[in-house]
């Protein structure tokens, strides 16, 4: 649902009308077209292109598989992911950590859940690289979560010397946890930039609208957005984007 007002254009995408797949071992939640599931008015927003909500079986994952030209980020929210892939990288993703992987040129690598008894979940994020053809790059951090309580702890950025880590984008990506009733004012950190929230639990009033768990608001044209968290608190991972593909 798109809406446009005094303060910027909006866009609502509520949890109950994004894509779903169930695949047994894999349960995905889709908010931009994806895969088996297309609506023509949820190919992207600016620059972001997907935005998965997973849930990988005990012992189950994705084979070896290609990507190019693509900036892509796995925020772990629960359980841990295996990484292997042809740039030589392997080893463990767990809970609070985040990876990117720079596709470029090209680039292949197989995701599974290492543990046989307990789920993996993640979000898993594609962005359009700034550029076509860079050399294909991963990273990997492991974040302090003390430094997102009650207020937005920055996970990516365009900037290798920034906080977190980067990505070949204008983009920057921040995950906040906030205990009850609180307000909150997130500047956009680029002109022509607009913002995608996601509540991840909780609830908030974001941009003026009420969102609940897994409802996520696209916002342009503004220079700030306004948050007011709900009395149950939230966890919120907002993206801040480019609105114009090159």
């Amino acid at each position: 649902m798109k809406i446009v007002d005094q303060k910027g254009r909006v866009t609502l995408h509520k949890a109950d009308t994004r894509g779903h797949a169930d695949h047994g071992w894999l349960d995905a939640w889709h908010s931009f077209s994806f895969a088996n599931w297309y609506d023509p008015e949820r190919v992207h927003f600016g620059a972001l292109r997907v935005l998965n909500d997973d849930t990988i079986a005990a012992g189950k994952g994705f084979g070896t598989h290609p990507h190019d030209n693509m900036e892509i980020i796995t925020i772990v929210l629960e359980g841990a992911l295996k990484h292997t892939d042809s740039m030589g990288n392997e080893g463990i993703i767990k809970a609070g950590d985040v990876q990117v992987m720079s596709a470029g040129t090209g680039v292949r690598h197989s995701e599974f859940n290492p543990d046989p008894e307990h789920r993996t979940k993640l979000f898993q994020v594609w962005l359009f690289p700034r550029e076509r053809g860079a050399a294909p790059r991963y990273d990997q951090i492991t974040l302090d979560p003390k430094e997102r309580d009650n207020r937005f702890q920055q996970i990516v950025s365009p900037d290798p010397n920034d906080s977190g880590t980067w990505i070949g984008q204008d983009a920057w990506f921040q995950l906040g946890k906030f205990d009850g009733i609180l307000e909150v004012n997130y500047p956009v950190k680029r002109a022509g930039n607009g913002v995608y929230a996601l509540v991840v639990s909780g609830s908030a009033k974001i941009h003026g609208q009420l969102l609940t768990a897994r409802d996520a608001i696209g916002i342009t044209e503004v220079d700030a957005v306004d948050i007011i968290t709900g009395s149950e608190g939230a966890e919120i991972l907002l993206i801040d984007v480019p609105m114009q593909l090159n």
